[in-house]
């Protein structure tokens, strides 16, 4: 089958990239990026989401991309223009998610894919959150926060790597608050700078964090290929 993937850059987008081109009857074909130009878009990642098109060439993989207002439910509208885009373009015969949790994502995506005869796969579905994160570390991924929202997350971990230490100290989170450690509270956003199938690496060279109350978001305003 061939595949389009919804691709935030984040690191359940990327696992579930990696799930879907480890499968030998699928073929991805291409990326798709919706733009949000609201930064609470009820539906999209939107945190260094401009740079999914550093990570579409280290992964040599074609991107296409639309913007939207970022409305509640008109927002879907967007998103069909861009999955028809990837039918008439690349032939796509489905569209791979990295929904974990959220049935409020899912099920739109899924009304969508279904209106444009697509099948929808989302191989992270219900998938432990801790079992996520080891396997994010046991696969080599480098992932960055670039968002975070909720007590005790301070402005420390924005540009911070989640590393073997990172992940420890979010399920003693997660024992201590109530966090979900992978951020399917909307704790947490990511970036993802290597791993499998990257055939380079991304390097942010200068960024900035902007932080209030409990959330932020890390601001990257330099980064290249190396």
């Amino acid at each position: 089958m061939t595949l389009a993937v919804l691709f935030s850059g984040g690191k359940d987008s990327c696992l579930a990239l990696q799930r879907a081109r480890a499968a030998a009857h699928h073929r991805v074909a291409c990326l798709l990026t919706i733009v949000s130009r609201r930064a609470d878009s009820w539906m999209f990642h939107t945190p260094a989401i401009s740079w999914t098109r550093l990570q579409a060439e280290a992964l040599g993989l074609p991107l296409l991309t639309r913007a939207t207002e970022g409305e509640k439910e008109t927002e879907l509208d967007d998103l069909r223009a861009l999955l028809a885009e990837a039918q008439a373009r690349h032939g796509v015969t489905g569209v791979v998610t990295g929904a974990l949790a959220s049935v409020y994502q899912a099920s739109r995506v899924q009304r969508v894919c279904a209106e444009l005869g697509l099948w929808c796969y989302n191989p992270l579905w219900q998938y432990p959150q801790e079992a996520l994160l080891r396997d994010l570390l046991a696969d080599g991924y480098e992932v960055v926060v670039t968002g975070v929202a909720g007590e005790p997350l301070s402005a420390e971990w924005l540009g911070r790597r989640l590393d073997a230490e990172a992940v420890d100290e979010l399920l003693a989170l997660r024992d201590s608050h109530g966090l979900n450690p992978a951020g399917e509270g909307g704790e947490l956003e990511t970036l993802v700078t290597h791993g499998p199938g990257f055939r380079r690496r991304i390097i942010i060279t200068q960024s900035r964090r902007h932080y209030h109350n409990w959330a932020g978001v890390l601001e990257i305003q330099e980064a290249e290929l190396a």
